[in-house]
């Protein structure tokens, strides 16, 4: 099964259930919209969500649109979707900057405030892909297991 779901037809604002792309967001409305679109799947499907995988795939969402405003000049598009037993989620930005990890502490040895959301990513989601954008910036898609 597959469901497309944006932040603006998970919150139940006008034009709901349009697979469309998006303007940019806010993590709390990619936080919802994951939450939204993995657990209607699963009442259409008659199945439980496992929470600690909804949680997972959640916490990537909001790590990726956090960076995207942080560091990519702000989140251009967008999307979720429920694939089987994953979900799909892409953020695309400004920046042609691909993400980095940075070490916990600096050359001195005292510990960096933030940093952790790439790691994060990294490791709860199954795949990960950057690409660029024929417009500049890129797009980061993630698949997160959902069992």
């Amino acid at each position: 099964m597959r469901d497309k779901h944006t932040p603006e037809s998970a919150l139940g604002r006008p034009g709901a259930g349009r697979a469309a792309r998006l303007r940019p967001c806010k993590p709390a409305e990619a936080r919802q919209a994951v939450e939204r679109a993995v657990t209607e799947c699963c009442l259409a499907g008659h199945t439980s969500c496992d929470a600690g995988a909804l949680s997972d795939a959640v916490l990537v969402a909001s790590e990726l649109t956090t960076n995207a405003i942080l560091h990519g000049g702000g989140i251009t598009d967008f999307e979720v979707d429920v694939v089987g037993p994953q979900v799909r989620v892409s953020v695309s930005d400004r920046s042609d900057e691909l993400p980095v990890a940075v070490p916990p502490t600096d050359p001195r040895g005292r510990r960096r405030v933030g940093g952790r959301g790439w790691p994060i990513v990294c490791r709860l989601a199954r795949d990960v892909h950057v690409c660029d954008l024929p417009s500049g910036g890129k797009r980061i898609t993630v698949l997160v297991p959902l069992s």
